[in-house]
């Protein structure tokens, strides 16, 4: 962003350095650096010195016609402005990916308590089941399975803590937090509380082409491919160079001033290559910000699409569903615990509990992350 930033700082300061005139040129030539004998004798020009001496000095001014410097002022303004788009999608881009991460993070953190709170379970159960094995009363293979289990949640929760310490690395670059921290996400995972209708598509599909920085940048490029074609247009018709000169000894009279002017003659190069790039670049600008259109209206389709069909995922799941699945495990592990289940009745309800906490977790993930992708692809928070 920063970096974004100093582009839009150059582009400022080319349009400040075409504001400028072109210099003016000074040349002094014809200088004799010896005396010269048999000519006529002129009056000196500093002291004693000049009155042998030849010299011719010019001054020359070019001056841009057809409004070439005008046209060219404008042109940088546009670059101006585009940059200032292309950091409006830095700005984009960076808002995505911060929300985006952090719903990373909070996913993976509420799974880390799923398995956290079956580790904690688990090894009790290990420990009592290791007890008994010691006292004959069950079998090795129920004690090796359960401890199986056990290793597997473990690893599980390694795995996520990997996870979350990649995602902590870009998390804290966006937020220019040092290394060292740690960085928990203390909000609750929740899916977005904004409903959204169908009958607002429209409406977004025109805000996108209003909003959305990459539109934006391509409309701009239009208009820079229009006024170079201004400029190209201009280059057929040449710069004047008005030059006033001054002889001294080289001509009939003594001290000669003149003026004169000086231009090419547009017979061979007409910028005929130029201008039809310039035209074909317009071509090409204004197929890319079509394109760009219709791709905006069909990522607005599809990821709204794919936003409700979660929504109605997420609405069959009953609100007292998840406190319901805790509770019926609780009565598992005690039943387990009395011996009135079976390690196979046990492990298959911790499986079906695990994957339906999963199946929870993944739809209020989904739901953000579509709604975020929502935002971005209209361009502006909804």
């Amino acid at each position: 962003m920063i970096a974004q930033k100093l582009e839009i700082s150059q582009a400022e300061a080319r349009a400040v350095q075409a504001k400028y005139w072109p210099n003016p040129k000074l040349s002094i030539s014809e200088v004799n650096l010896w005396r010269t004998y048999d000519i006529e004798e002129q009056p000196a020009l500093i002291g004693n010195w000049g009155k042998n001496t030849q010299i011719s000095a010019e001054i020359e001014q070019v001056i841009q016609t057809a409004g070439k410097r005008r046209k060219n002022i404008e042109l940088q303004k546009i670059e101006v402005e585009g940059e200032k788009y292309e950091l409006q999608e830095v700005l984009r881009e960076l808002k995505k990916t911060l929300r985006n991460t952090m719903t990373e993070i909070l996913y993976n953190q509420e799974q880390q308590k799923i398995y956290q709170g079956q580790i904690s379970s688990i090894e009790k159960l290990t420990k009592s089941y290791n007890n008994q094995l010691n006292l004959g009363n069950i079998s090795k293979a129920e004690y090796v399975r359960l401890k199986a289990q056990e290793i597997e949640f473990k690893k599980k929760l390694v795995s996520l803590q990997q996870e979350i310490e990649e995602q902590q690395v870009e998390l804290k670059a966006l937020l220019m937090i040092p290394s060292q921290s740690y960085l928990v996400i203390s909000d609750s995972f929740m899916t977005p509380g904004k409903q959204l209708s169908e009958v607002e598509l429209t409406q977004w599909m025109e805000k996108a082409k209003e909003n959305r920085p990459d539109i934006l940048i391509l409309k701009n490029k239009e208009k820079h491919a229009a006024k170079n074609l201004e400029i190209q247009n201009a280059m057929k018709t040449p710069d004047l160079a008005v030059s006033l000169g001054y002889d001294r000894g080289g001509n009939i009279m003594k001290d000669f001033i003149g003026l004169g002017v000086s231009f090419d003659l547009p017979i061979f190069d007409r910028n005929k290559g130029n201008i039809q790039e310039a035209k074909l670049e317009i071509e090409k600008t204004k197929i890319e910000t079509r394109k760009n259109m219709l791709k905006s209206e069909n990522e607005i389709v599809s990821v709204f699409r794919n936003y409700i069909r979660t929504q109605e995922v997420s609405a069959e799941i009953d609100e007292h569903y998840e406190s319901t699945l805790d509770g019926l495990l609780i009565s598992h592990e005690k039943n387990f615990r009395l011996r009135n289940i079976s390690m196979l009745e046990y492990m298959d309800f911790l499986d079906t509990y695990i994957g339906n906490k999963m199946i929870i977790l993944d739809t209020k993930k989904e739901l953000n992350q579509y709604y975020e992708n929502l935002q971005y692809v209209v361009g502006q928070d909804l």
